[in-house]
């Protein structure tokens, strides 16, 4: 862990690093990483910080809700675009490199407001992940200010505890809702609802973890940590199992349901020996 005095450089090489834009367009996706950025970049710069979020099917409900909420509680310059990637082929066939596609596209929707460089929450972690992503803000020269100055995940919740930001300093990391779709299944809004609907039930029953419904091909998988699968008996995992279930029949899919421990990135298969994205 960074000592005050480290975390106070480092919002200080943050806080000049935007100042040196004079003006930016930043991807706010509701998640700890983009939201901090966004709020340090407005009090920052005021409007010359232009806070954009982009709304899809693949983002949860939730998510947005915390976005609008603190583009109105804090009088961010904000808007909200329509992300149509989910319409795409290359999204709906779900690649492995997926991200890729919808990156490009949104990153060339945010660069049309013309408001200086395009930037998003990405930190200095994401870069040992595989993220294709990473090459399409690569290729549209979308910069990431967390990494320029050598952020990583941990000092980024410590910078939210420093200026007291309680509802974001623990938020469990948050990806799009097309993440939990194993590679090669294609996406369609009935399962992204699903996911939306059924990890805000397990939410209520497990705050403040990661939680994920995964569908995969041999059915659907609800991953939580593995002390608290541990810790679940077996008339409580008949429970989660039996309403998720019922979920799943309402949004017409009929599959299993089963317990395992979460695994980052469990739903992408396939050859990850290039890293530099998603």
């Amino acid at each position: 862990m960074n000592t005050d005095r480290e975390i106070l450089h480092k919002i200080s090489l943050l806080e000049a690093c935007l100042r040196a834009t004079e003006r930016c367009t930043i991807a706010v996706s509701g998640g700890i990483d983009s939201m901090l950025l966004s709020w340090i970049a407005s009090r920052c710069l005021g409007d010359n910080a232009l806070i954009v979020h982009a709304t899809s099917p693949a983002v949860s409900q939730k998510d947005g809700s915390r976005v609008r909420d603190y583009a109105a509680r804090w009088q961010w310059n904000y808007q909200e675009i329509v992300s149509d990637q989910i319409h795409q082929e290359m999204y709906q066939s779900n690649p492995l490199n997926r991200c890729y596609y919808c990156k490009s596209g949104l990153y060339c929707q945010l660069g049309k407001f013309n408001h200086g460089h395009v930037m998003t929450g990405t930190n200095m972690n994401d870069l040992g992940d595989f993220r294709p992503g990473l090459i399409a803000a690569q290729e549209q020269g979308v910069r990431h200010p967390y990494v320029e100055c050598q952020i990583d995940k941990a000092t980024i919740r410590q910078i939210a505890a420093h200026f007291r930001l309680v509802d974001l300093q623990d938020l469990p990391a948050s990806p799009c809702l097309s993440s939990r779709i194993e590679t090669g299944i294609r996406i369609n809004t009935a399962q992204l609802s699903l996911i939306d609907r059924a990890e805000s039930y397990l939410r209520q029953h497990f705050p403040e973890q990661t939680v994920r419904l995964r569908i995969r091909k041999d059915g659907l998988v609800v991953e939580l940590a593995g002390p608290t699968l541990d810790g679940l008996d077996a008339k409580n995992k008949a429970d989660h199992i039996t309403c998720v279930e019922s979920m799943a029949r309402e949004s017409g899919i009929d599959a299993p349901v089963r317990f395992a421990p979460y695994t980052q990135g469990s739903a992408f298969i396939g050859d990850k020996s290039v890293r530099a994205g998603q």
